[in-house]
């Protein structure tokens, strides 16, 4: 029961990445791509405006477990706030106290930081990544599947449920499964084809996967059973 409430759960989790989160990264793209510099005196933070900062520090730390690449900045007066980025180039690791920068903002966020022609995205601009949302909504599925019959095999068979077991063939699944999603979704990302052929190659090849595999762990377990009696006297 707790395999297939996990199933339950990851198709939701599924559902929500295809139905809401891909559409409203497309949607969010789009409206970035399509917005112009505000008028004069404007108001709408559905433009483009710019801004005049002073830098205060830079954080670089690569390496290990995490990364921080981050400027804090601050204007004349009272406000002053932090900018993360993804990476520390082009512009973040030429940055030094005392700078003076133009950042870009766009719906209350700064998007873009640039000085002296130099420009770098920040965290916050949305990008046209729709791959990856894919690649993780297909995971869901792909777990949603496997935990259900798994589930649904032990509770109509609670004696004789093997191969269907963790070890090896759902760990052999499930790490097959993520190979699959990221294997696809990565390399889409880095080519720039459309996100749909996301699920269009990972779900043949995860269903491929699954049938081969399943025969070779039969006949592993099957001569596993077999040695065992073997050796009982």
């Amino acid at each position: 029961m707790l395999l297939i409430l996990l199933a339950l759960i990851s198709a939701v989790l599924c559902y929500i990445a295809f139905s809401w989160w891909l559409p409203s990264d497309r949607d969010r793209y789009r409206d970035y791509k399509a917005a112009e510099p505000c008028p004069a005196r404007a108001t709408a933070t559905d433009c483009l405006s710019t801004w005049h900062f002073t830098v205060v520090k830079t954080v670089i730390k690569s390496g290990g477990r995490t990364s921080t690449y981050k400027a804090t900045l601050k204007d004349g007066h009272s406000w002053q706030g932090v900018v993360d980025f993804g990476d520390p180039g082009p512009l973040l690791e030429r940055l030094e106290t005392g700078d003076r920068v133009t950042a870009t903002v766009w719906r209350r966020d700064i998007v873009v930081l640039s000085k002296d022609g130099v420009r770098q995205n920040s965290s916050e601009a949305p990008r046209d990544e729709l791959q990856m949302n894919a690649a993780m909504g297909m995971l869901a599925a792909f777990f949603a599947a496997q935990a259900f019959a798994f589930g649904a095999v032990r509770l109509v068979v609670p004696r004789a449920y093997a191969p269907f077991t963790w070890d090896p063939y759902g760990r052999r699944l499930l790490f097959t499964s993520i190979a699959v999603c990221f294997g696809v979704g990565l390399p889409a990302v880095w080519i720039g084809i459309p996100w749909w052929t996301v699920p269009a190659l990972g779900l043949p090849a995860m269903a491929c996967a699954t049938v081969l595999m399943y025969p070779r762990l039969e006949r592993t377990t099957a001569g596993r059973e077999v040695g065992a009696r073997r050796k009982t006297p």
